[in-house]
């Protein structure tokens, strides 16, 4: 594999490590050798590890959400939610801050971008 790596394959070896899948998967998917598809995994882990005051979408019992994070965990991270940019049915369920699962973090975002969405969200 190049050392260039498309976006297309960055987000689908992304998708698949929020999913759990094994290395050996990713180089099947990948149609590369073990050891190669281990040096593509670990530069894309090492880039979307997320970061105190990364700001992201995430889904919460399959509600779209939106908040930044306020500490790390092994696997997880306490973000404090946007409510303004969140769906407001969510508002009776969770507090300011919940508990948000890595593999279940959508992307990170600019919350700039979110608020101009925010009028689609709340429909």
């Amino acid at each position: 594999m190049s050392n260039e790596i498309s976006k297309e394959t960055k987000t689908m070896i992304e998708t698949q490590l929020r999913k759990g899948t094994s290395n050996s998967r990713i180089a099947n998917l990948l149609g590369v050798s073990y050891e190669e598809a281990l040096k593509v995994v670990e530069s894309i882990k090492e880039s979307i590890r997320p970061e105190v005051g990364d700001e992201i979408r995430f889904t919460f019992r399959d509600h779209k959400m939106v908040g930044i994070i306020q500490k790390l965990l092994i696997n997880s991270a306490v973000v404090e939610i946007y409510w303004d940019s969140s769906e407001a049915t969510m508002r009776d369920i969770c507090e300011d801050k919940t508990i948000v699962n890595f593999k279940d973090i959508i992307e990170f975002i600019n919350v700039k971008e979110v608020e101009d969405e925010s009028v689609e969200i709340e429909e």
